[in-house]
């Protein structure tokens, strides 16, 4: 089972093991991982899953939609080129061990 590593600015971890095609969004709210909220519920529509995605795994990731590249310019925190919407990234094992940076301000 593919490993998320959700780590804050605090330096503080969580940890997560989740089922293939879980999102990065539905695992942390399952598991209330502070700072992220998922406010839309994965529809790609309100940037409150907002993460940072280490490089090391920005290339096994799909290209950005339309959809989500307009919301992560609406982001609280600043878009960056490793920023990502959480609901849009399902777990697989190519992204086993993911490990993303959750901003420090979401809303």
């Amino acid at each position: 089972m593919p490993t998320i590593t959700f780590a804050q600015s605090t330096g503080e971890a969580t940890e997560i093991t989740v089922d293939e095609g879980t999102s990065l969004m539905r695992a942390a709210v399952t598991n209330g991982v502070e700072g992220i909220v998922g406010e839309c519920g994965g529809q790609a529509m309100c940037a409150t899953c907002h993460v940072y995605v280490r490089p090391e795994f920005a290339g096994q990731l799909p290209d950005l939609s339309d959809d989500e590249d307009e919301m992560l310019d609406c982001t609280t925190a600043e878009r960056t080129d490793a920023s990502r919407l959480g609901c849009q990234i399902k777990m697989s094992d190519s992204l086993a061990n993911i490990v993303v940076d959750v901003p420090s301000d979401q809303v």
